[in-house]
């Protein structure tokens, strides 16, 4: 089943390693352009968290480089899989609309 695209967006994140919520949406938007809304990554690492697809990391930043109330996330090998199967699932879509007529015509 295709990823919804902010699950999507927080899985390409934490391939680059452990994050807290707010630099998740530094990084989603410096990819993107937009920022998820804070209620929806929320949200969205709680269902990922049910899923299986992340977990919260109990590594921590030394105590003058970090704000006790961050919660940490690592990806998962099950959000790693998702991940690498959403990829191809784009990339079979990419293909499929490439071969279209007016794509290869466009100006």
């Amino acid at each position: 089943m295709p990823l919804k695209p902010a699950i999507f967006e927080i899985l390409l994140s934490l391939a680059d390693g452990e994050r807290h919520g707010w630099a998740l949406t530094q990084d989603i938007e410096a990819r993107t352009g937009v920022g998820p809304d804070p209620g929806n990554l929320y949200r969205s690492l709680r269902t990922m968290l049910d899923a299986g697809l992340v977990e919260e990391s109990s590594r921590r930043p030394a105590p003058d480089l970090d704000d006790e109330r961050r919660r940490y996330y690592r990806i998962t090998p099950q959000g790693r899989r998702a991940a690498l199967e959403e990829i191809s699932r784009l990339e079979a879509l990419l293909r499929a609309a490439k071969s279209k007529r007016w794509v290869k015509h466009r100006a």
